[in-house]
């Protein structure tokens, strides 16, 4: 071998020769090795990794559906809405730790002036959370946004969402619940009805550079959301206005614990209106209306405060029960005649008490007992005793299975969430003592919607019907989805049976304790009823009542049941007093409203024709001061010819009507002064 001229292989170079050869065989077997584990062991969960960095997957929210009444007007909505977000990091700009701190002060303080809050606590807020990205504001309107956006606040954002929103604020709040932060329903129908009413999300799959901009050559694929389905309510947005100012108004003046109503197409079940007081507005549910209130739960613990709203967003016509006291007298009274235990002629007689079983149970009216009367009298007087009798004939096995036709022992299956079951004694170990005492309405307690329900099969030939609260289903185009039609549940009385009991019905309003709800011009039934309030704490009954009023009308062809309940008013006042000139006043509306025609007796269209004309005064010859005075006493009006560009005193020479003829009132009466 030739030796190549100037090297001299020594023992040192040939042991750096082989070190370096050494050196470089391990990293080529380890880049080898590394190189195995990165294509074969983690070769899937890799490429999944490159995937998700060049794809982006975006949710896409659907719109959620609007819930209107039986006529299309618009009970809850969508609105554009923003959340203002920080990034507190960002805040902090500036050459030194002093200028950073004086531009996040000065940020911070700008935003809270923008948001109407304070600096101090918004600060805190923001310090406290230590996110690098934290929401400090939700359901900001555009308005605000803009002037936030103009503002160019560092490190503060803006994002649109879509809010729920309740344009007519806390009408019908109890029915239409709320929904929480993202949407989705908290209580009421927007909670019964959420899988409907929030659609499906979509999705939005493309490739896209490191920056997030889709690619050209990129894949891409778009699921379109689909928009929840739109409720419509057997509501009448009307008919509802006139029942939650009436309950509202009762509220006020009868300085009550609540008052509720609920009003029921007879026929159907559909509820009309469904409204208590008071209330809360579903556009800020967290929070009662009332001032008082509001500083009271400010003051309360987390699960106070928790217990509170829930007790507040209940909707006590359904999630509640109630004693109905003598409203219940019709169910006893409609098992004894269909049973043919008694009769219309039958004769009874009250001493003021009924004795069972050794114990002496008093007639609401002890003092005054009723002496002999009738079954109808029975029914207008709403006399214990007789209904005490009539149960104990019935037995409680019999008695017991009214309760089951007439749908008291289970709740109603109504289109609504958290609805209350009935509180019944127990039928194995009632006594004849708590069956005698069912007989008249108490022991037994049961929901308001439970008891319109009942009532309502009296006026449907003995139909006891399913009560509903959604008529249909449509989607964003107004198409129907689904049709919620009416469903009868079964037979609860005969057609005779419930015949004969709208009589009664009748001759309560007509000549007895009902009387204060009879309306000129319509044929009105119904029954009163005065309940104490059970003590649950201590057991027994309190020194509060529950006045309550369950009537139909037109009576000759129900068409509204109408439920009125007065709990705990100031006074103590009766059904009788209270809720049945309260449930008159809103049936005469609602009655007018559905265009059913008035039919007069001649006493009545007398009292009109009184109440609404007058005679018009004799003024001619007078100065027009006097007839003045002499036309608005009598509530009528006047206009002078010719015409005076500026009134002043003259003699009246004559006068249109003549004196003497009548005219309604407001009236116009025309003075000629040449």
């Amino acid at each position: 071998m030739k030796k190549i001229k100037g090297f001299k292989a020594t023992i040192l170079n040939k042991k750096r020769i082989v070190v370096a050869f050494c050196i470089f065989s391990v990293v080529l077997v380890a880049l080898c090795v590394r190189t195995g584990y990165l294509q074969i062991v983690r070769g899937n969960e890799l490429e999944t990794m490159a995937v998700e960095q060049q794809m982006k997957d975006e949710i896409l929210q659907p719109k959620r559906g609007g819930i209107y009444d039986r006529n299309g007007n618009e009970l809850a909505v969508n609105i554009e809405s923003y959340s203002v977000w920080v990034r507190p990091g960002e805040m902090k700009t500036g050459k030194d730790e002093a200028e950073k701190q004086k531009n996040y002060e000065d940020t911070i303080a700008k935003l809270a002036e923008l948001l109407g809050n304070d600096k101090e606590e918004l600060q805190k807020t923001i310090e406290d959370s230590k996110r690098t990205l934290l929401k400090v504001s939700k359901s900001v309107d555009r308005d605000k946004a803009d002037e936030i956006r103009e503002a160019g606040l560092t490190g503060v954002s803006l994002n649109q969402e879509v809010k729920r929103y309740y344009p007519m604020g806390d009408f019908l709040s109890h029915t239409l619940g709320s929904v929480t932060d993202d949407n989705s329903g908290l209580s009421g129908i927007e909670l019964a009805y959420d899988r409907y009413l929030a659609g499906v999300e979509g999705r939005w799959v493309k490739n896209t550079d490191i920056s997030g901009n889709s690619l050209v050559d990129g894949t891409e694929k778009y699921y379109e959301p689909q928009d929840g389905s739109n409720v419509v309510l057997t509501i009448d947005q009307v008919i509802q206005n006139y029942t939650e100012k009436s309950v509202k108004a009762a509220y006020e003046k009868y300085k009550a614990k609540r008052v509720s109503c609920i009003v029921m197409e007879t026929e159907t079940g559909e509820i009309m209106s469904m409204a208590s007081a008071p209330s809360f507005d579903p556009n800020n549910s967290r929070v009662p209306t009332d001032e008082k209130e509001k500083e009271e739960f400010s003051k309360l613990s987390a699960d106070e405060q928790m217990d509170y709203l829930n007790n507040m967003w209940r909707n006590p016509l359904i999630s509640n029960v109630y004693e109905p006291g003598s409203t219940a007298k019709l169910i006893t009274t409609a098992a004894a005649l269909e049973e043919g235990i008694t009769k219309k002629e039958e004769s009874f007689k009250c001493e003021g008490y009924y004795t069972v079983n050794g114990i002496k149970v008093k007639c609401w009216s002890y003092e005054k007992p009723h002496g002999t009367e009738d079954l109808y009298e029975s029914v207008g007087n709403s006399c214990n005793p007789v209904f005490m009798q009539l149960a104990m004939r019935l037995g409680k096995e019999k008695y017991y299975d009214y309760l089951d036709l007439f749908g008291l022992s289970e709740p109603t299956g109504i289109d609504f969430p958290g609805e209350a079951s009935p509180i019944l004694a127990n039928e194995e170990t009632a006594s004849q003592l708590d069956l005698a005492i069912m007989g008249f309405g108490q022991t037994n307690a049961v929901t308001p919607i439970q008891m319109i329900t009942a009532a309502s099969a009296l006026g449907n030939d003995g139909k006891l019907m399913e009560p509903h609260l959604v008529k249909e289903l449509t989607d964003s185009d107004g198409n129907t989805v689904e049709t919620i039609e009416p469903k009868v549940v079964r037979q609860a009385v005969s057609k005779d049976t419930a015949d004969e009991m709208r009589v009664i019905m009748q001759s309560v309003v007509d000549n007895a304790t009902g009387s204060k709800a009879q309306i000129a011009g319509y044929s009105v039934g119904g029954k009163t009823g005065t309940s104490q309030v059970a003590d649950t704490e201590h057991g027994g009954y309190t020194s509060d009542v529950i006045a309550s009023f369950i009537g139909m009308a037109p009576m000759e062809d129900p068409k509204y049941t109408i439920l009125y309940i007065i709990d705990s008013p100031a006074g103590g006042d009766q059904g009788g007093e209270i809720a049945a000139p309260e449930s008159r006043d809103l049936l005469e509306k609602i009655l007018k409203y559905a265009d059913i025609k008035p039919n007069y007796t001649e006493e009545e269209q007398k009292e009109i024709e009184e109440e609404t004309t007058v005679s018009v005064p004799n003024v001619t010859g007078k100065k027009l001061s006097e007839a003045k005075k002499l036309l608005s006493e009598k509530g009528l009006k006047y206009i002078i010819s010719p015409e005076m560009e500026k009134e002043t005193e003259f003699v009246i020479k004559e006068q249109y009507p003549a004196a003497g003829e009548k005219s309604t009132k407001n009236g116009i009466v025309y003075l000629y002064r040449e």
